[in-house]
């Protein structure tokens, strides 16, 4: 190995790492994940938890750490913050292989341009029949919906009903989802 380039690691790699941290695998490169702060987790619990309540027994809602691995990405592994997957025969011991109906990723400091623009094009590559971007600072959910082929985006505010177009019957309040707890927004 050229001592100039870094490893590679295949996803059978991935799933034997074992040190204690969380990564992805970008083609057979590892990104390590800082630990969320407790915004991030309030709002990722709660998008989980009403989303749980709108499609329970129709679809699974899997909230990191749960891998999903692209179909097209074989060395390509993210754990979203929130993975809702319909399709049952996608879903394995390890975690999801193919796209997930819904994935939601929630910004952070560390994150945000990974999630607006790498993940945002494998998603996008893969199928995710809807992508959400959820911006604690800015209290607003981007919705990113595939249509022939390309995401099309709305945006939601704080105290907004957003309807989940990827699954019937669903919408989310975010007047719930950034409620404040008080916490330093710093914390995102």
């Amino acid at each position: 190995m050229d001592a100039g380039k870094p490893k590679l690691y295949t996803y059978e790699d991935w799933l034997k790492l074992d040190d204690g941290n969380r990564y992805e695998l970008l083609d057979g490169q590892l990104i390590e994940m800082a630990v969320p702060l407790t915004q991030h987790q309030d709002i990722s619990y709660e998008i989980g938890r009403q989303l749980g309540n709108a499609i329970r027994g129709k679809c699974r809602v899997l909230p990191a750490p749960f891998g999903v691995r692209l179909i097209k990405d074989k060395n390509t592994v993210f754990q979203p913050d929130i993975s809702v997957v319909c399709d049952r025969s996608k879903i394995t011991r390890e975690g999801c292989v193919g796209a997930p109906d819904l994935v939601v990723e929630v910004l952070s400091k560390s994150t945000a341009g990974f999630d607006k623009l790498v993940k945002f094009n494998k998603y996008l590559e893969a199928g995710v029949r809807e992508y959400w971007i959820v911006d604690p600072e800015n209290k607003m959910v981007t919705a990113f919906r595939l249509s022939n082929g390309e995401y099309v985006a709305k945006v939601f505010g704080n105290g907004e009903k957003a309807e989940v177009a990827a699954l019937e019957d669903c919408v989310i309040d975010l007047g719930f989802v950034f409620f404040d707890y008080g916490i330093d927004s710093d914390e995102s």
